[in-house]
């Protein structure tokens, strides 16, 4: 009896501190929800500059996420068949660094070649467009006016309104964009040259002190993916470890299963979507400079930075480069119009599914849905990633309905659910709607038939008619 007892006790303790334990999260809960409603400038100034002081950190994992897979492909390609060669397979041999450096200075020299070559080049070419932009205007207005040479009235129309807003555009440009292009190139000089850098320093603007901050936390972040990249399956084993600590084993293997599954969503739609649009940026600028394209290094850059937006990226670029082309020459944007279909067929078909195969699984309804909803909230940025994280959200909902589904011993198939009337409660039996079941407005298939089958017979009566019968 005392054992009954004390068991009594015990679990009377237990539910004292369950309730208590409870009570106190209620309370806690409480007072966060509170200082959340009423302090929330504050706190979202806190998380602000959190955020800055760890950009440094953020941008090096963001690096580290985006270069791994060239170090792990320039490991596998390069560095182990070099090591099996001169037969030094120990672990201490230097490999996972001497693909990180390859990988590193191949980055590097990729961006000194597109700052030294390729930005100068589209600066060039903005500035040249900028300063020929009225004669470009006069030989399209002389080009609508012969093709609109017959309707007097909205050829008037049609050539006001294009002088007018070139007009503008015109005093806009030399207002604020060539001012603004000078003094860019003005600095870009003085920064070429080491014995001017204390001056443009102390001469600088708060944006471009800015400019400068993000290039620091750049530099700061190269150096620690360097780290992170290093002993990246180091750092892979403490998460799992810190997982598996904290949470259950079952759910543990979930959460490590669902982020592999993150992982290889967006990390394998991200990345591939960008060796596709560097591709199809080559190939632009390879037959434009072929067929005599006017600003062909800007264009196909525009064509290739665009192409990373998915469905809408190939419009958002094509668009403004073929009525920048139409400005000069109509015939070599009607060629260009024809090339970006020919491209975009090749990318759809060939390239893209080589590179990206089936990494989202997305229908194109879904895939316009989160271009729309993430570029909303973040802007171009959204756009760009706003496919493989609805992905990954739609993946998660899909394991989520599935899970329930079979919980409640129902089939998880679509197909099951297409002619779905209801689902009997006793024997879980999918009953699904007649075959010859009576539709709301009929079959306006047999309606129109029959119809016109009545029709026929009326005026087959009609003609075979007496004519006596017809002069009464």
């Amino acid at each position: 009896m005392e054992k009954i007892g004390d068991s009594q006790e015990m679990k009377s303790n237990k539910d004292y501190i369950k309730w208590g334990l409870t009570a106190f999260f209620v309370v806690l809960g409480g007072f966060v929800s509170y200082y959340v409603i009423f302090h929330i400038d504050s706190l979202s100034s806190t998380i602000k500059n959190l955020f800055s002081i760890l950009m440094p950190i953020i941008d090096g994992f963001i690096l580290a996420y985006l270069l791994a897979p060239l170090v792990n492909a320039t490991e596998r390609i390069i560095t182990t068949p070099f090591f099996v060669m001169i037969k030094k397979e120990d672990k201490k041999n230097p490999k996972r660094f001497l693909s990180i450096l390859i990988t590193d200075l191949l980055v590097l020299w990729a961006i000194y070649v597109f700052f030294s070559i390729v930005i100068p080049q589209i600066a060039n070419s903005i500035r040249t467009i900028l300063e020929q932009f009225p004669s470009y205007i006069n030989t399209f207005g002389l080009w609508i006016a012969n093709l609109l040479n017959d309707n007097p009235e909205f050829q008037k129309s049609v050539m006001d309104f294009i002088y007018q807003s070139s007009t503008d555009f015109t005093t806009v440009i030399n207002s604020e964009i060539l001012p603004q292009l000078n003094s860019l190139n003005n600095v870009t000089e003085m920064l070429s040259q080491f014995s001017g850098l204390i001056n443009v320093i102390t001469s600088v603007s708060m944006s471009v002190y800015s400019i400068f901050k993000e290039i620091w936390n750049l530099v700061i972040g190269f150096i620690i993916s360097i780290y992170l990249l290093s002993s990246k399956e180091l750092f892979a084993a403490q998460a799992k470890k810190m997982v598996y600590a904290f949470c259950s084993v079952n759910r543990a293997n979930r959460f490590i299963s669902n982020v592999r599954f993150a992982h290889k969503t967006f990390g394998g739609f991200f990345v591939g979507k960008i060796l596709d649009s560097i591709i199809i940026g080559i190939i632009c600028f390879a037959v434009t400079s072929i067929l005599g394209t006017p600003f062909c290094v800007l264009i196909s850059v525009i064509i290739g930075v665009t192409n990373i937006i998915p469905f809408f990226g190939p419009f958002l670029g094509a668009i403004p480069s073929t009525l920048l082309i139409l400005f000069i020459d109509p015939l070599q944007a009607l060629y260009f119009v024809i090339l970006v279909i020919i491209l975009q067929q090749v990318d759809g078909n060939i390239i893209g599914p080589k590179i990206l195969g089936s990494s989202t699984g997305l229908s194109s309804f879904w895939v316009i849905f989160s271009i729309t909803l993430f570029g909303g909230i973040w802007g171009i940025m959204g756009m760009v990633v706003g496919v493989p994280i609805f992905a990954i959200l739609f993946a998660f909902m899909k394991s989520l309905i599935e899970t329930r589904l079979s919980a409640k011993n129902l089939s998880p198939e679509t197909k099951k659910y297409l002619r779905l009337l209801y689902i009997d409660v006793g024997s879980s039996e999918y009953v699904e709607f007649a075959e010859n079941a009576k539709k709301p407005f009929g079959d306006i298939t047999q309606i129109l038939v029959k119809g016109h089958e009545k029709l026929k017979i009326k005026q087959d009566n009609a003609t075979d008619q007496d004519p006596k019968d017809e002069n009464k």
